[in-house]
C-alpha cells in the first residue's frame, strides 16, 4: 500500500528531516522500532528507514541525493511517495569455490560454520571484492591457517 504527503523540510542538528504524518504510519509495522521504506521524493526513487520519535510523529531524514534528486531543499515543501519495504535488503556473499574445497580438504568446513554469522559474512565479502585470482589464494591460506592454529579472531587480511 502506497501512501503520498507533502511536508515541509526541516533541520534537526545538521540533517534535513520531515516529520511523517501518524494517520500513515499507523497503517505500517515497524520491525526493531523502525520502518523501512521505499519512496519517492518529488519522483526522485529513494530507499531510507523512517526513525521513531520521542512522544512525536516517525520522521524521515532526508539525505543530500535525495534533494538534489528530487530538486528541493530545505524549507521548501517536497511531494513524498512512500511504502513499506519488507523485503529483507541483507546482502549475501557467495563462498568462492576455492574456499569450500579447501575448507573441505582440511577437514575445516565445521568449523568455518560455528563462526558467528557476521564474522563469515565479513569474510566472504572480502573474499567476494578480490580481483584477482593469485591474491584470493594468499587470502584463504591465510584464512586457513589461522583456522588450523584455532586463533580466537580469525579475520583477513
Amino acid at each position: 500500500m502506497s501512501f503520498t504527503f507533502k511536508a515541509k523540510i526541516y533541520k534537526v542538528g545538521i540533517n534535513a528531516c520531515v516529520d511523517v504524518p501518524t494517520e500513515i504510519t499507523g497503517k505500517m509495522e515497524p520491525r526493531a522500532g523502525h520502518i523501512k521504506i521505499k519512496g519517492k521524493i518529488n519522483g526522485f526513487d529513494f530507499g531510507k528507514n523512517l526513525v521513531p520519535v520521542k512522544d512525536g510523529p516517525y520522521r524521515l531524514f532526508v539525505n543530500i541525493p535525495m534533494l538534489k534528486g528530487g530538486q528541493t531543499g530545505l524549507g521548501q515543501y517536497a511531494e513524498f511517495e512512500i511504502r513499506q519495504n519488507f523485503e529483507s535488503e541483507k546482502k549475501t556473499y557467495p563462498m568462492p569455490p576455492q574456499l569450500k574445497e579447501r575448507l573441505r580438504s582440511k577437514g575445516l568446513e565445521e568449523d568455518f560454520n560455528k563462526l558467528t554469522a557476521s564474522r563469515k559474512k565479513d569474510i566472504l565479502k572480502y573474499l567476494n571484492y578480490i580481483k584477482t585470482e593469485a591474491t584470493l589464494e594468499r587470502n584463504i591460506e591465510k584464512l586457513i591457517t589461522k583456522m588450523e592454529n584455532r586463533e580466537k579472531d580469525i579475520r583477513i587480511p
